[in-house]
């Protein structure tokens, strides 16, 4: 049994942009997991409609 191991998981959520407005995508959050339980959030990407994948930095969550 491995103590530290990386996951990598996909969920749908609401972002917000300033030009595009209000979109729902898919967000990718890379993990790392100690026990299972998440430590850090090592990176988060979401795909756009064209393919392209890009930093969830440049959209903000909406609340």
């Amino acid at each position: 049994m491995k103590l530290i191991r990386v996951s990598r998981s996909t969920k749908q959520e609401v972002r917000f942009h300033k030009n595009m407005g209000s979109l729902q995508t898919r967000v990718t959050y890379i993990r790392k997991l100690l026990f299972g339980i998440p430590i850090k959030t090592l990176h988060k990407y979401r795909d756009t409609y064209y393919g392209e994948v890009k930093a969830c930095a440049d959209c903000e969550l909406r609340a």
